[in-house]
Protein backbone atom coordinates (compact mmCIF):
# COMPACT_ATOMS: atom_id res chain seq x y z
CA UNK A 1 0.00 0.00 0.00
CA UNK A 2 2.83 2.54 1.10
CA UNK A 3 4.42 1.68 -2.80
CA UNK A 4 1.25 2.64 -4.35
CA UNK A 5 0.70 5.90 -2.74
CA UNK A 6 4.68 6.63 -3.45
CA UNK A 7 3.81 5.73 -6.85
CA UNK A 8 0.70 7.77 -7.00
CA UNK A 9 2.37 10.85 -5.30
CA UNK A 10 5.88 10.76 -8.10
CA UNK A 11 3.44 10.40 -10.80
CA UNK A 12 1.54 13.43 -9.57
CA UNK A 13 5.00 15.33 -9.19
CA UNK A 14 6.25 14.26 -12.49
CA UNK A 15 3.13 15.45 -13.96
CA UNK A 16 3.02 18.51 -12.26
CA UNK A 17 6.66 19.47 -13.05
CA UNK A 18 6.20 18.87 -16.95
CA UNK A 19 3.20 21.13 -16.91
CA UNK A 20 5.01 24.16 -14.95
CA UNK A 21 8.13 23.30 -17.51
CA UNK A 22 6.06 22.83 -20.96
CA UNK A 23 4.39 26.50 -20.26
CA UNK A 24 7.25 28.04 -18.87
CA UNK A 25 8.50 26.81 -22.08
CA UNK A 26 5.79 28.28 -24.62
CA UNK A 27 6.31 31.50 -22.39
CA UNK A 28 9.67 32.12 -22.77
CA UNK A 29 9.26 31.69 -26.34
CA UNK A 30 6.59 33.77 -26.33
CA UNK A 31 4.23 30.93 -28.16
CA UNK A 32 2.18 32.13 -25.22
CA UNK A 33 1.98 36.10 -25.77
CA UNK A 34 0.69 38.69 -23.37
CA UNK A 35 -2.69 38.29 -24.10
CA UNK A 36 -2.59 35.08 -23.73
CA UNK A 37 -0.96 35.01 -20.25
CA UNK A 38 -3.70 37.36 -19.36
CA UNK A 39 -6.24 34.24 -20.36
CA UNK A 40 -3.40 31.80 -18.19
CA UNK A 41 -3.54 34.19 -15.23
CA UNK A 42 -7.77 34.24 -15.48
CA UNK A 43 -8.09 30.29 -15.64
CA UNK A 44 -5.54 30.05 -12.42
CA UNK A 45 -7.13 32.74 -10.37
CA UNK A 46 -11.23 30.75 -11.38
CA UNK A 47 -9.77 27.42 -10.31
CA UNK A 48 -8.93 28.58 -7.38
CA UNK A 49 -12.41 30.35 -6.93
CA UNK A 50 -14.08 27.93 -7.96
CA UNK A 51 -12.64 24.95 -6.23
CA UNK A 52 -13.01 27.20 -3.31
CA UNK A 53 -16.70 27.70 -3.73
CA UNK A 54 -16.63 23.79 -4.70
CA UNK A 55 -16.21 23.23 -1.17
CA UNK A 56 -18.93 25.00 0.36
CA UNK A 57 -21.64 24.46 -1.91
CA UNK A 58 -20.08 21.32 -4.11
CA UNK A 59 -18.81 19.36 -0.95
CA UNK A 60 -20.95 20.90 2.15
CA UNK A 61 -23.88 21.59 0.35
CA UNK A 62 -24.36 25.36 1.43
CA UNK A 63 -25.54 27.42 -1.15
CA UNK A 64 -23.37 30.77 -1.06
CA UNK A 65 -23.38 33.51 -3.64
CA UNK A 66 -20.67 35.76 -1.91
CA UNK A 67 -17.76 34.84 -2.80
CA UNK A 68 -17.15 37.93 -4.98
CA UNK A 69 -16.79 39.74 -1.05
CA UNK A 70 -14.18 37.80 -0.01
CA UNK A 71 -12.02 37.85 -3.28
CA UNK A 72 -12.29 41.70 -3.25
CA UNK A 73 -11.14 41.77 0.29
CA UNK A 74 -7.97 39.73 -0.81
CA UNK A 75 -7.54 41.88 -3.77
CA UNK A 76 -7.94 45.36 -1.90
CA UNK A 77 -5.94 43.74 1.17
CA UNK A 78 -2.54 42.96 -1.25
CA UNK A 79 -3.63 46.18 -3.11
CA UNK A 80 -2.86 48.57 -0.48
CA UNK A 81 -0.13 46.65 1.45
CA UNK A 82 1.90 46.38 -2.00
CA UNK A 83 1.51 49.71 -2.99
CA UNK A 84 2.93 50.86 0.72
CA UNK A 85 6.01 48.13 0.65
CA UNK A 86 6.90 47.45 -3.37
CA UNK A 87 8.70 44.68 -2.49
CA UNK A 88 8.17 40.97 -2.72
CA UNK A 89 7.95 40.86 1.35
CA UNK A 90 5.00 43.18 1.09
CA UNK A 91 3.65 40.88 -1.48
CA UNK A 92 3.66 38.13 0.51
CA UNK A 93 2.65 39.85 3.49
CA UNK A 94 -0.21 40.94 1.10
CA UNK A 95 -1.62 37.80 0.00
CA UNK A 96 -1.65 36.48 3.87
CA UNK A 97 -3.20 39.04 5.60
CA UNK A 98 -5.70 39.26 2.54
CA UNK A 99 -6.57 35.69 3.06
CA UNK A 100 -6.81 35.98 6.74
CA UNK A 101 -8.86 38.96 6.77
CA UNK A 102 -11.40 37.22 4.36
CA UNK A 103 -11.19 34.04 6.42
CA UNK A 104 -12.24 36.37 9.29
CA UNK A 105 -14.44 38.25 7.71
CA UNK A 106 -15.67 34.96 6.66
CA UNK A 107 -15.89 33.31 9.91
CA UNK A 108 -17.93 36.10 11.58
CA UNK A 109 -20.72 36.00 8.82
CA UNK A 110 -20.66 32.62 8.06
CA UNK A 111 -21.42 31.96 11.90
CA UNK A 112 -25.23 33.52 11.82
CA UNK A 113 -26.06 32.75 8.20
CA UNK A 114 -24.94 29.31 8.03
CA UNK A 115 -27.73 28.59 10.29
CA UNK A 116 -29.84 29.35 7.40
CA UNK A 117 -30.61 26.77 4.45
CA UNK A 118 -31.00 27.22 0.54
CA UNK A 119 -32.28 30.34 -0.70
CA UNK A 120 -32.11 32.08 2.18
CA UNK A 121 -28.79 31.30 2.82
CA UNK A 122 -28.11 32.82 -0.71
CA UNK A 123 -29.83 36.21 -0.08
CA UNK A 124 -27.78 36.54 2.87
CA UNK A 125 -24.26 35.99 1.33
CA UNK A 126 -25.15 38.01 -1.43
CA UNK A 127 -26.10 40.77 0.43
CA UNK A 128 -22.95 40.00 2.63
CA UNK A 129 -21.00 40.42 -0.70
CA UNK A 130 -22.94 43.81 -1.54
CA UNK A 131 -21.86 45.35 1.51
CA UNK A 132 -18.92 44.50 1.36
CA UNK A 133 -18.60 46.16 -2.13
CA UNK A 134 -20.65 49.37 -1.01
CA UNK A 135 -17.90 49.83 2.17
CA UNK A 136 -15.05 49.79 -0.57
CA UNK A 137 -16.62 51.99 -3.00
CA UNK A 138 -16.99 55.29 0.47
CA UNK A 139 -13.73 54.13 1.80
CA UNK A 140 -10.79 56.92 0.97
CA UNK A 141 -8.28 54.26 1.39
CA UNK A 142 -9.59 52.20 -1.59
CA UNK A 143 -9.90 55.36 -3.59
CA UNK A 144 -13.76 55.30 -3.56
CA UNK A 145 -15.69 54.01 -7.32
CA UNK A 146 -12.39 54.78 -9.18
CA UNK A 147 -10.40 51.84 -7.74
CA UNK A 148 -7.10 51.93 -6.98
CA UNK A 149 -4.51 52.07 -10.40
CA UNK A 150 -0.71 51.28 -10.67
CA UNK A 151 -0.68 48.09 -8.16
CA UNK A 152 2.88 46.83 -8.13
CA UNK A 153 3.10 43.46 -10.36
CA UNK A 154 4.54 40.37 -8.57
CA UNK A 155 2.65 37.39 -9.91
CA UNK A 156 4.04 35.61 -12.75
CA UNK A 157 3.61 32.10 -14.23
CA UNK A 158 5.36 30.29 -11.53
CA UNK A 159 3.27 32.17 -8.48
CA UNK A 160 0.16 31.64 -10.36
CA UNK A 161 1.15 28.08 -10.69
CA UNK A 162 2.01 27.93 -6.47
CA UNK A 163 -0.77 29.16 -5.36
CA UNK A 164 -3.71 27.32 -8.04
CA UNK A 165 -1.76 23.83 -7.07
CA UNK A 166 -1.62 24.94 -3.36
CA UNK A 167 -4.84 25.53 -3.15
CA UNK A 168 -6.20 22.30 -4.87
CA UNK A 169 -4.21 20.24 -2.72
CA UNK A 170 -5.23 21.96 0.13
CA UNK A 171 -9.21 21.68 0.02
CA UNK A 172 -8.34 17.95 -1.45
CA UNK A 173 -6.77 16.81 1.19
CA UNK A 174 -9.19 18.50 3.60
CA UNK A 175 -11.87 16.57 2.02
CA UNK A 176 -9.91 13.27 2.63
CA UNK A 177 -9.99 13.86 5.71
CA UNK A 178 -12.43 13.20 8.41
CA UNK A 179 -13.18 16.93 8.38
CA UNK A 180 -14.23 16.57 4.85
CA UNK A 181 -15.59 13.60 4.72
CA UNK A 182 -18.13 15.33 7.98
CA UNK A 183 -19.04 17.89 5.53
CA UNK A 184 -19.61 15.54 2.74
CA UNK A 185 -22.57 13.81 5.44
CA UNK A 186 -24.01 17.50 6.05
CA UNK A 187 -24.43 17.84 2.19
CA UNK A 188 -25.96 13.99 2.30
CA UNK A 189 -28.08 14.78 4.54
CA UNK A 190 -27.62 17.48 7.71
CA UNK A 191 -30.48 15.83 10.22
CA UNK A 192 -29.08 12.45 9.70
CA UNK A 193 -25.67 13.66 10.20
CA UNK A 194 -26.19 16.03 13.29
CA UNK A 195 -28.33 12.82 14.72
CA UNK A 196 -24.89 10.75 14.44
CA UNK A 197 -23.47 13.47 16.18
CA UNK A 198 -21.45 15.79 13.86
CA UNK A 199 -21.24 19.68 15.06
CA UNK A 200 -22.83 20.58 11.58
CA UNK A 201 -22.62 23.83 12.81
CA UNK A 202 -19.19 23.93 13.13
CA UNK A 203 -17.93 22.32 9.87
CA UNK A 204 -20.28 24.00 8.13
CA UNK A 205 -18.06 27.54 9.51
CA UNK A 206 -15.11 25.56 8.77
CA UNK A 207 -15.88 24.78 5.14
CA UNK A 208 -16.89 28.61 4.33
CA UNK A 209 -13.62 29.80 6.51
CA UNK A 210 -11.99 27.89 4.15
CA UNK A 211 -13.52 28.40 1.23
CA UNK A 212 -13.20 32.36 2.22
CA UNK A 213 -9.46 31.89 3.14
CA UNK A 214 -8.99 30.78 -0.45
CA UNK A 215 -10.96 33.37 -2.46
CA UNK A 216 -8.68 35.90 -0.56
CA UNK A 217 -5.19 34.09 -1.97
CA UNK A 218 -7.57 34.72 -5.53
CA UNK A 219 -8.50 38.29 -4.93
CA UNK A 220 -4.77 39.04 -4.08
CA UNK A 221 -3.31 37.27 -7.41
CA UNK A 222 -5.55 39.53 -9.30
CA UNK A 223 -4.48 42.56 -8.05
CA UNK A 224 -0.69 41.83 -8.10
CA UNK A 225 -1.34 40.48 -11.62
CA UNK A 226 -3.92 42.82 -13.07
CA UNK A 227 -2.77 46.29 -11.12
CA UNK A 228 -5.57 47.86 -11.42
CA UNK A 229 -9.26 47.37 -8.77
CA UNK A 230 -12.71 48.76 -9.23
CA UNK A 231 -15.24 47.78 -6.74
CA UNK A 232 -17.18 46.83 -9.94
CA UNK A 233 -15.11 43.85 -10.56
CA UNK A 234 -16.58 42.02 -7.84
CA UNK A 235 -20.20 42.46 -8.38
CA UNK A 236 -23.23 40.40 -7.80
CA UNK A 237 -22.00 38.82 -11.66
CA UNK A 238 -18.61 37.59 -10.90
CA UNK A 239 -19.87 35.35 -8.12
CA UNK A 240 -22.81 34.28 -10.33
CA UNK A 241 -19.48 33.40 -12.80
CA UNK A 242 -17.85 31.37 -10.06
CA UNK A 243 -21.06 29.62 -9.70
CA UNK A 244 -21.66 28.70 -12.96
CA UNK A 245 -18.04 27.14 -13.53
CA UNK A 246 -18.89 24.85 -10.44
CA UNK A 247 -21.97 23.84 -11.46
CA UNK A 248 -20.73 23.34 -14.90
CA UNK A 249 -17.74 21.31 -13.62
CA UNK A 250 -19.76 19.09 -11.32
CA UNK A 251 -21.04 20.06 -7.84
CA UNK A 252 -18.73 17.87 -5.74
CA UNK A 253 -16.29 17.35 -8.38
CA UNK A 254 -12.50 19.49 -7.92
CA UNK A 255 -11.53 18.04 -11.46
CA UNK A 256 -14.81 19.62 -12.95
CA UNK A 257 -14.16 22.90 -11.47
CA UNK A 258 -10.83 22.73 -12.70
CA UNK A 259 -11.89 21.48 -16.40
CA UNK A 260 -15.05 24.21 -16.55
CA UNK A 261 -12.78 27.16 -15.21
CA UNK A 262 -10.16 26.46 -18.46
CA UNK A 263 -12.81 25.80 -20.35
CA UNK A 264 -15.34 28.56 -20.16
CA UNK A 265 -12.28 31.17 -20.03
CA UNK A 266 -10.77 29.54 -23.55
CA UNK A 267 -14.08 30.30 -24.61
CA UNK A 268 -14.97 33.56 -23.86
CA UNK A 269 -10.89 34.34 -24.87
CA UNK A 270 -12.32 33.16 -28.46
CA UNK A 271 -15.35 34.85 -28.30
CA UNK A 272 -14.15 38.43 -27.42
CA UNK A 273 -13.58 39.50 -31.32
CA UNK A 274 -17.66 38.74 -31.38
CA UNK A 275 -18.62 41.52 -28.50
CA UNK A 276 -22.27 41.66 -29.77
CA UNK A 277 -22.84 37.77 -29.72
CA UNK A 278 -20.47 36.79 -27.01
CA UNK A 279 -23.07 36.40 -24.25
CA UNK A 280 -25.36 35.10 -26.25
CA UNK A 281 -23.03 32.19 -27.57
CA UNK A 282 -21.88 31.82 -23.90
CA UNK A 283 -25.65 31.49 -22.42
CA UNK A 284 -26.78 29.71 -24.91
CA UNK A 285 -23.44 27.21 -24.38
CA UNK A 286 -24.21 27.24 -21.24
CA UNK A 287 -28.24 26.03 -21.40
CA UNK A 288 -26.77 23.33 -23.85
CA UNK A 289 -24.66 21.72 -21.61
CA UNK A 290 -27.63 21.91 -18.58
CA UNK A 291 -30.01 20.39 -20.61
CA UNK A 292 -27.81 17.41 -21.99
CA UNK A 293 -25.53 17.23 -18.83
CA UNK A 294 -27.26 18.75 -15.98
CA UNK A 295 -25.09 16.58 -13.35
CA UNK A 296 -21.83 19.19 -15.06
CA UNK A 297 -19.40 17.56 -16.83
CA UNK A 298 -17.67 15.64 -14.71
CA UNK A 299 -20.57 14.97 -12.39
CA UNK A 300 -19.15 14.34 -9.04
CA UNK A 301 -16.22 12.05 -10.43
CA UNK A 302 -12.56 12.83 -9.96
CA UNK A 303 -9.97 12.20 -12.59
CA UNK A 304 -6.73 10.95 -11.84
CA UNK A 305 -3.83 9.63 -13.07
CA UNK A 306 -4.46 5.76 -13.21
CA UNK A 307 -7.39 7.24 -15.83
CA UNK A 308 -4.37 7.52 -18.28
CA UNK A 309 -2.94 4.69 -17.02
CA UNK A 310 -5.34 2.65 -18.31
CA UNK A 311 -6.10 4.60 -21.24
CA UNK A 312 -2.14 3.92 -21.86
CA UNK A 313 -2.84 0.13 -20.72
CA UNK A 314 -5.62 -0.35 -23.66
CA UNK A 315 -4.35 1.87 -26.33
CA UNK A 316 -0.60 -0.59 -25.76
CA UNK A 317 -3.05 -3.68 -26.00
CA UNK A 318 -4.72 -2.61 -28.97
CA UNK A 319 -1.74 -1.81 -30.91
CA UNK A 320 0.28 -5.78 -29.72
CA UNK A 321 -3.31 -6.90 -31.03
CA UNK A 322 -3.19 -4.77 -34.16
CA UNK A 323 0.42 -6.22 -34.77
CA UNK A 324 -0.16 -9.63 -34.60
CA UNK A 325 -3.26 -9.68 -36.58
CA UNK A 326 -0.60 -8.06 -39.55
CA UNK A 327 2.20 -10.73 -38.33
CA UNK A 328 -0.28 -13.30 -38.71
CA UNK A 329 -1.75 -11.67 -42.45
CA UNK A 330 2.13 -11.96 -43.29
CA UNK A 331 2.36 -15.26 -42.77
CA UNK A 332 -0.37 -16.57 -44.87
CA UNK A 333 0.24 -14.33 -47.82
Amino acid sequence: MKKIFETQAVRKLVFLALTFVIIQLLISTNIIDAYLQNTLAAICINIILAVSLNLITGFTGQFSLGHAGFMSIGAYTCAIITLRMPTMLGFFLGVFAGAVLAALIGFVVGLPTLRLRGDYLAIATLGMAEIIRIVFINLKITNGAAGLQGIPRFVNWTWLFIFTVGTVLLISNFLKSSHGRACIAIREDEIAADAMGINTTKYKVTAFVIGAFCAGIAGALYASYFYFLKPNIFDFLKSVNVLVIVVLGGLGSISGSIFAAILLEIISTFLQSLSELRMVMYALLLIIIMIFRPQGLMGSKEVTLSVFNKLGGNFRSGMSKLEQRLKSKKGRV
